[in-house]
């Protein structure tokens, strides 16, 4: 199947209800897309404008600084050891990696794409483009043979579901005995909001008590857009099996999917500063503090939500219902039926507004409870 024979692109579906929410005398309050409004860090731009003079082409699989940098992250961060220069690889965000993988991979007519039931819509796409077939569920059990790749979410987006270490064991076994690659899709995995990932780290797939000192078949995706206020940068990198990273690298030399020198530049700044994100991290909190109970209060029950950016929520009916009550208010959320078809009565809230604007939404809510 051809890119040009994918359907159309479903947001545009939100276009009247945007409309609608816009006419509010005060203003729309957009919940719905997780693009970020807060500043860049500074010390990233400051990096970024050192590193304009950038007269030569950069290389794809990265600066020696950005590689090395990531694999001190990993360990400090994520508590993930045994990565080298060579197990790493920077992309171009992680939406072109997601959309690409099962082409890089080879995938074709003959192979399954498994992902979340409350799945990122890409996952699918990258399935339907490269030719394979796309299997939604949760349970490894009922990954079926033929499958070649495994999305994991943790945090998920849009349900803020998070992965144990005994469940990314048991995914990794599965996986295994099918023969199928698991990539992890990590890209909230500093935003964990409910005990126990109020106080303990997320787990990554590539943590060392779930491969046991081997990452052959696996791989962590994560992306500095959420982290770090980076969405522009396009800045976002992969780890782990260094056999999949070199087969990976020689694909993405052939066709030029390479990282420009300065974003490069930019990224091992961030990467290298924890005070940013955890000033990042207290902002989300405080937002999400403020719009939750508040969407309760107006009939919503949360599901799941333990961490992540957003907050999936539903009132019992139709979701087209709900994004309607919601615009009447001045508020944009996303409707659940774009992330499968699976949750035909929820929506999901970003936390990816100003504090002011989510003080509104919360304000408005509660008149309308």
């Amino acid at each position: 199947m051809g890119v040009s024979e994918l359907a159309d692109y479903p947001w545009d579906a939100v276009a009247p209800y945007a409309e609608r929410a816009r006419a509010h005398p005060d203003g729309i309050v957009d919940l719905s897309i997780g693009s970020p409004v807060d500043p860049t860090p500074e010390v990233v731009r400051r990096a970024l404008s050192d590193a304009t003079d950038a007269h030569g082409y950069p290389t794809t699989n990265g600066t020696p600084a950005l590689r090395e940098a990531i694999c001190a992250w990993f360990a400090r961060r994520r508590g993930v050891t045994g990565l080298t220069p060579e197990s790493v690889l920077p992309t171009i965000g992680s939406k072109e990696l997601v959309a690409l993988l099962p082409t890089l991979l080879d995938l074709g007519p003959a192979d399954t794409v498994v992902h979340p039931r409350a799945a990122y819509p890409t996952y699918a796409v990258g399935a339907t483009v490269a030719g394979a077939r796309a299997v939604a569920t949760d349970d490894p059990d009922d990954w079926p043979e033929g499958t070649r790749l495994v999305w994991l979410n943790s945090p998920g987006n849009p349900d803020g579901r998070v992965w144990s270490v005994d469940e990314l064991r048991r995914a990794r076994d599965r996986a295994r005995a099918l023969g199928a690659v698991i990539a992890g899709d990590e890209c909230y995995a500093e935003l964990g909001w409910d005990a126990p990932w109020d106080d303990a780290p997320i787990p990554s797939v590539l943590d060392p008590a779930v491969t046991e000192g081997d990452h052959t078949g696996l791989l962590s995706v994560y992306s500095l857009s959420k982290q770090s206020n980076l969405a522009g940068y396009r800045a976002a990198f992969l780890a782990g099996d260094s056999a999949l990273i070199g087969r990976l690298l020689t694909a993405r030399k052939h066709l030029g999917l390479m990282l420009p020198a300065p974003v490069q530049r930019a990224m091992a700044a961030a990467l290298g500063d924890d005070a940013h994100v955890d000033a990042q991290r207290d902002l989300y909190r405080g937002r999400r503090a403020m719009l939750r109970p508040a969407l309760e209060s107006a009939g919503f029950r949360i599901d799941r939500s333990e961490a992540g950016l957003y907050l999936w929520a539903t009132e019992g009916r139709d979701a087209w219902e709900s994004m309607a009550r919601l615009a009447e208010i001045g508020i944009l959320a996303g409707p659940g039926v774009f992330y499968g078809s699976f949750h035909p009565e929820h929506i999901r809230l970003s936390l990816t507004a100003t504090d002011e604007r989510i003080a509104a939404a919360a304000t408005r809510l509660r008149r309308d409870s």
